[in-house]
């Protein structure tokens, strides 16, 4: 019986001690982004944190055609390994079959229709068009010019799908309120370089807008970076102006310049700068992905879309800048969110549903 003991001790004392090796492929947006792949790395670290013996590593992508090399190399080196971005479907759905004895978790990627997904590959995706609407209805709300911007990376699907969302928050608003709230659109077509975000950033606002929403990865710094000195040169503030001097100047003023940010909260950027962030739960997937990974027994293969409904996307809880949104427009937004929850409004996420979007059946019960 003592022997008997002894040998499930030692069971299980292997058994939990045995390291779950996690490697994350970034997209070319790289680590350090502020942003999706940043988002993901975090929800890795909260792994390492709360889940026991958990190893983790990181490759990055500086270009598209590194997101194989690095995919194999993970697979070889890990036990779970994790792709970030649309652009890794097809590798990582090609390295699952070559390689079952390793769980794959695809963040922000879709599967394709009648596609088979292996059973050691799981995929998260999010309703992006119902962050987005949240967002452009607060957005439309604030603008003083009735005019405002929209700039992507690369015209992908998710990127698509937050634009369709913005504007049709614009137009529930311009519906509910109206208004004639206008968005100037445009794509730099990188995730990777500031530079872009910032130029076209700075063009959109010589064209009327005072708020951009950063729909680019890395790129969509810029856009921030821009929200920043425009609106520091129009207070005429320094870059080190405490956040009370910066919102006391805007009520002056009247107005305003603002960026929007994506993916994760990115309002700490630039205090007062950045109106909100429109968010989707990066961090929950690749954590609830890690956590099922750690018994092929848990491990829930198949593709998972996360909106609203289960909290998956929304919008950042303004900590800086909540005082610049009405009390009246906070209170609409929350029972639009919770229409939303019930499925009782549809939010479109193609050009052809945004065309016939029609929310006049809405009452604020207040």
């Amino acid at each position: 019986m003592k022997k008997f003991l002894s040998f499930v001790l030692i069971t299980l004392f292997v058994v939990s001690s045995f390291a779950l090796k996690v490697v994350m492929v970034t997209n070319v947006g790289g680590l350090g982004d502020k942003s999706f792949n940043d988002g993901a790395w975090e929800g890795i670290l909260k792994a390492e944190k709360e889940l026991p013996n958990i190893e983790k590593d990181i490759l990055v992508s500086k270009e598209q055609t590194d997101y194989i090399p690095n995919l194999t190399r993970a697979a070889k080196e890990g036990d779970v390994v994790i792709g970030v971005g649309f652009m890794m479907g097809d590798a990582l759905y090609n390295l699952a079959t070559q390689y079952p004895d390793v769980f794959f978790i695809g963040i922000d990627i879709d599967p394709s229709p009648d596609q088979v997904i292996p059973k050691n590959l799981a995929l998260y995706s999010f309703s992006e068009q119902e962050a987005g609407f949240l967002g452009g209805y607060v957005a439309a709300s604030v603008t003083k010019s009735g005019i405002i911007g929209f700039v992507g990376g690369q015209d992908l699907p998710p990127v698509r799908r937050y634009e369709i969302g913005y504007r049709a928050g614009v137009e529930a608003y311009n519906q509910l309120h109206d208004a004639n709230v206008k968005v100037i659109v445009g794509y730099t077509g990188t995730f990777e370089e500031p530079a872009k975000g910032k130029q076209m950033t700075l063009s959109q606002y010589g064209s009327g807008a005072d708020i951009v929403f950063a729909c680019a990865g890395a790129t969509g710094n810029g856009v921030i970076d821009a929200a920043k000195e425009t609106g520091m040169s129009f207070y005429n503030l320094p870059a080190n102006a405490p956040l009370e001097q910066v919102i006391d100047k805007y009520f002056e003023m009247g107005k305003g310049y603002f960026a929007i940010g994506v993916d994760v909260d990115q309002d700490y950027m630039a205090p007062g700068y950045v109106l909100l962030s429109i968010t989707k739960k990066i961090d929950i997937a690749t954590f609830e992905g890690i956590s099922n990974a750690q018994s092929p027994r848990y491990f829930q293969s198949g593709h998972k879309l996360m909106g609203i409904a289960d909290d998956g996307v929304g919008i950042s809880q303004m900590k800086y800048t909540k005082g610049l949104v009405s009390n009246e427009i906070l209170a609409e937004l929350a029972y639009l969110q919770k229409l939303a929850k019930e499925g009782k409004i549809n939010i479109p996420s193609t050009e052809a549903e945004l065309s016939t979007i029609d929310v006049s059946y809405i009452e604020f019960p207040f």
